[in-house]
C-alpha cells in the first residue's frame, strides 16, 4: 500500500472509506454550442439535476467499485424530495450520519459546459462550520469503524481544520483531501501546514499551480511534495503526475469522447482511493483515477458512468505507468 496505519491505531475495518465534505444539487447544461456573454442567452437540449460536489461523484465512484463507503454532510430539508439525493441515498454509500438542517436549503450549482470545460456558479450558505459536524456522535462512530477519510470541502479557516485533522490522524485514521479552487486557502501562510497533515492531496493543474505559485507543472509537484508526502496532480486529458519518495510517477488517460467535465476530478479521487484502499500501489492507484476520471466526462456530471470493477481493471491495463527513475 501506499501509507500504512501506525501500528499503535485501533483496529479497523480494512477497506472503509468516509467521505465528508459539501453536498451540491447540480444543474449542468452541456454541449452547449457556444459560451454565452452578458447579456446574451444560449439554449441547449442537454440537462440533467444530479448529485454534485466532491463528496456525491467521489462516494458513488468509490462505492460503485465496490469499497465500503460512508458520506457524512449536511443538507436541507428541500433534500429529500430531491432526485439528485435520493440517488446518493438509494445508493451503496452509507448517509445514515449525514445532517439535516432547518434553517438552510441545501447548497446548488448551476455547470455550464463546454469545449471540455466548464463553469459554475454556487450558493453554499449551508456550508459553512461543516467542521461541526465531525463532534456529533453519530459521526464518530462511523469514523471509528473507518480505516481512511477524505475531505472534499475548502477546509477553511486552515486554523481550525489543521486542529481536527491532527486529532482525527491520532485516532488511527488516514487523511487524504480535494480542497478545489480555493485562492483564499491557497494565499494563506497556513496552507503549508494544512497539507502537512495529509497523507495526499488531489489539485488539479491550475490549483496545483495557483498554490505553488509555479509555472512549470513538474516544479510544482516538486515544491507540493515538500509539504505534503504524495501529491498527485490530475491533468484531465493527459492523466496525472505524482511524486513519492523522491520518484516521479506519470499515469497515462484512455482516450474518450467527452462531453461534460464537470464532476470528473471528483470521479478520479473515488477510483484512485478505491485503489489505494484495496491496497495498489501508487501507479495502478494513479491509473484507476485516471480511467474513472476519464469515463466521468462522457456523461453528464461525474457520477453517471461508473465503470464495473471488471471493467476498471480491463481499461487499466490499455494504459501505461512511466515511471522516472531519476530523483529531484
Amino acid at each position: 500500500m501506499i501509507f500504512s496505519v501506525t501500528a499503535s491505531a485501533p483496529a479497523r475495518s480494512p477497506r472503509r472509506l468516509v467521505i465528508f465534505g459539501e453536498f451540491y444539487l447540480d444543474l449542468v447544461f452541456y454541449d452547449l454550442p457556444a459560451l454565452p456573454r452578458l447579456g446574451e442567452e444560449v439554449k441547449t437540449r442537454r440537462f440533467a439535476e444530479l448529485p454534485g460536489g466532491g463528496l456525491a461523484t467521489t462516494a458513488l465512484v468509490a462505492a460503485g467499485l465496490g469499497t465500503a463507503t460512508a458520506a457524512v454532510t449536511r443538507v436541507g430539508g428541500d433534500a429529500r424530495l430531491s432526485p439528485a439525493w435520493q440517488k446518493l441515498a438509494r445508493s451503496r454509500v452509507s448517509v445514515e450520519a449525514c445532517e439535516f438542517s432547518s434553517h438552510f436549503p441545501t447548497a446548488r450549482t448551476v455547470c455550464a459546459s463546454y469545449d471540455g470545460d466548464r463553469m459554475m456558479i454556487t450558493h453554499d450558505a449551508i456550508n459553512q462550520g461543516l467542521e461541526k459536524l465531525l463532534d456529533l456522535p453519530r459521526v464518530r462512530r462511523q469514523l471509528q469503524s473507518a480505516k481512511h477519510l477524505h475531505l472534499a470541502c475548502a477546509l477553511w479557516p486552515a486554523r481550525t481544520w489543521i486542529a481536527a485533522i491532527r486529532r482525527l490522524r491520532e485516532s488511527g485514521l488516514t487523511v487524504s483531501a480535494d480542497i478545489g479552487w480555493n485562492p483564499q486557502l491557497f494565499r494563506s501562510p497556513e496552507l503549508r501546514r494544512l497539507l502537512g497533515e495529509l497523507e495526499f492531496t488531489f489539485p488539479n493543474e491550475i490549483e496545483a499551480r495557483a498554490m505553488t505559485r509555479e509555472r512549470s507543472i513538474e516544479r510544482a509537484v516538486k515544491k507540493l511534495a515538500e509539504w505534503v508526502p504524495v501529491p498527485v496532480i490530475k491533468l484531465g486529458a493527459a492523466g496525472s503526475i505524482a511524486l513519492q519518495d523522491g520518484k516521479l510517477v506519470r499515469a497515462k488517460s484512455i482516450p474518450v469522447r467527452s462531453i461534460d467535465a464537470t464532476g470528473a476530478g471528483d470521479a478520479f479521487n473515488g477510483g484512485f482511493l478505491h485503489g489505494y484502499l484495496a491496497g495498489w500501489g501508487l501507479e495502478d492507484s494513479m491509473r484507476a483515477g485516471n480511467v474513472c476520471g476519464a469515463l466521468a466526462t462522457t456523461a453528464a456530471g461525474g457520477s453517471c458512468a461508473i465503470p464495473t470493477a471488471k471493467t476498471l481493471r480491463r481499461l487499466m491495463r490499455s494504459t501505461r505507468v512511466e515511471l522516472a527513475t531519476g530523483r529531484f
